[in-house]
C-alpha cells in the first residue's frame, strides 16, 4: 500500500487538501494529514478547523512514497517559510514523488527544482517558474514523479492523477467511476 503525507499549514485551500485525501483513501492509499504547526490542528483559508493525523516533527517520512503540497493563501507562504517543508520538497522531488496544486507549485519553483520540467500553478503564481515550464492551458500535469494542478477546480482530478501515479491508471479509473467523475 502506498503512503502519502499531505502537508498542511494555516491558511491552506480546503478542497485542495481534502479532495485528494478522499480520492487517495478511496483508492486504498494510506494518507496522513501532517501539519507544520506544533499542535495537530490547522485552520483552512476559509476558517475550517481540521484535526491532523500528525505534526511534521513527529511524522516518519522515511516510509512515505509521496508528499503533497496544497495551495491557498497564506497556506503556501506558511509552507514555504518552513525549512523542513523545503527539505521534504527537495527530497521527494529528487527521489520519490511530489504533488503540488494552485499556489504550492511556486515552492519547488522558488527552490530551483522545476528547470526542464512541465508544471502548472494558479495564474499569477508562476513568478519563479523557469521559462517554458508552465503550459498555457490550465489543468493537471504529470511530469515523471511530479504532479501539479492549476487550482481548486482541479482538486478531484489532481487526486485521481496522484492515485494513478501511485497505484496505476486502473485504480484511478475505478475510483473515478465510483465517484461518478467523467474521464
Amino acid at each position: 500500500m502506498s503512503k502519502v503525507a499531505i502537508l498542511l499549514a494555516d491558511g491552506f485551500e480546503t478542497i485542495e487538501a481534502l479532495a485528494p485525501a478522499d480520492v487517495l483513501r478511496r483508492g486504498g492509499v494510506d494518507v496522513a494529514l501532517v501539519t507544520i504547526n506544533e499542535a495537530p490542528h490547522v485552520t483552512t483559508a476559509h476558517g475550517i478547523g481540521i484535526d491532523c493525523d500528525a505534526t511534521i516533527g513527529a511524522y516518519d517520512f522515511s516510509a512515505c512514497d509521496m508528499v503533497v503540497l496544497p495551495g491557498g493563501m497564506p497556506g503556501t507562504t506558511n509552507l514555504r517559510a518552513n525549512e523542513r517543508v523545503c527539505e521534504l520538497t527537495r527530497e521527494f522531488l529528487g527521489h520519490k514523488k511530489l504533488g503540488a496544486i494552485c499556489a504550492a507549485p511556486s515552492i519547488p519553483a522558488e527552490l530551483g527544482l522545476l528547470e526542464g520540467r512541465v508544471a502548472t500553478c494558479y495564474p499569477g503564481c508562476e513568478g519563479a517558474f523557469p521559462e517554458g515550464v508552465r503550459p498555457a492551458e490550465l489543468g493537471v500535469y504529470t511530469d515523471g514523479n511530479l504532479i501539479t494542478a492549476s487550482g481548486p477546480g482541479f482538486a478531484v482530478d489532481f487526486g485521481l492523477a496522484l492515485l494513478a501515479l501511485l497505484e496505476g491508471r486502473q485504480a484511478a479509473d475505478d475510483v473515478a467511476a465510483g465517484m461518478l467523475v467523467a474521464r
